[in-house]
């Protein structure tokens, strides 16, 4: 839902022309179909402009060569937007969006990732051989992709955000749930100081996880700058969920690395936070070079 919400569909609603609007967005918002988004390939992950997948200019349309590299609904989503080189020596400025229905020749999915954790998110790559598109499916202008895809990127931040909040809150909630069933010593596990410290400081941390997201959230819903709260919120939150999930696993001991109990797949759910929709070292380099150029 997050990436069809925020990436797919929020690139259409964004930088899509009203006609482009109207013929994918009632399939999109209804339900009809599933979207996907195309930014990261096997050999470009926080270096985006790095990516080399072409899209040339042929009888009056365009053919799409390359692959994208851990796509959400790669296997199950009918329309995706995919950015594309389509000026070799221009780095960023040489990438365009196109959307490429499912069915279209030439592109197809690869098969689902087998990945550490999430195993419900249908992750795999999409790949284009010679996929001929409309000229009318390029968005926005030509050359005009990365700019594009880094303001969807603010929206996939505070959704990745909310993820790591939701993560970090379930690993609290476990951690509480466990720690008053438990007994050690003649005592439940909630009566010793120790533990009780590290609960604090878990709830502490998804309150500001939590309150950081919302502010970026607002700030977006309001029309304001919102790429470096949402960096802040994306940082704070998954790290928050990591460091959630890692305590949650320790307080239920032995019973946490089991799969019987939820935290061992909190624990394995949680690190993707820290790596989709910009690493945390990506989101360090935004939030720093946000305060430096303000100054």
């Amino acid at each position: 839902m997050w990436a069809h919400n925020s990436l797919c569909t929020n690139h259409i609603v964004l930088h899509a022309s009203r006609e482009q609007k109207a013929h994918y967005l009632p399939r999109l918002a209804s339900g009809e179909t599933l979207g996907a988004w195309g930014l990261t390939e096997p050999g470009s992950g926080s270096d985006a402009a790095a990516l080399r997948t072409r899209a040339e200019q042929r009888d009056g349309g365009w053919v799409l060569n390359g692959s994208k590299a851990f796509i959400t609904n790669a296997s199950v989503g009918g329309i995706a937007v995919v950015m594309a080189r389509t000026d070799p020596g221009d780095r960023a400025k040489g990438i365009s969006a196109f959307i490429v229905e499912r069915g279209t020749k030439g592109f197809s999915a690869g098969r689902p990732y087998r990945k550490l954790g999430l195993h419900a998110s249908d992750t795999a790559e999409l790949i284009f051989e010679d996929a001929r598109i409309p000229a009318g499916n390029l968005v926005g202008e030509r050359g005009e992709g990365f700019v594009q895809a880094m303001k969807v990127l603010e929206g996939g931040r505070i959704a990745m955000a909310a993820m790591g909040v939701g993560i970090a809150q379930a690993a609290l909630d476990q951690a509480v749930k466990y720690m008053k069933q438990r007994s050690a010593f003649g005592k439940t596990l909630a009566e010793f100081n120790g533990l009780q410290g590290m609960i604090a400081e878990m709830a502490t941390d998804v309150e500001v996880a939590r309150l950081l997201t919302l502010r970026a959230a607002h700030l977006k819903d309001v029309g304001q700058p919102a790429a470096h709260a949402a960096a802040m919120a994306k940082l704070f939150a998954s790290e928050a969920a990591m460091k959630a999930a890692t305590r949650a696993v320790q307080i239920h001991g032995g019973a946490g690395y089991i799969t019987e109990f939820p935290v061992e797949r909190i624990f394995r759910d949680a690190k993707l936070t820290e790596i989709g929709e910009g690493t945390s070292e990506i989101q360090r380099l935004v939030i720093a070079r946000g305060i430096l150029e303000s100054v």
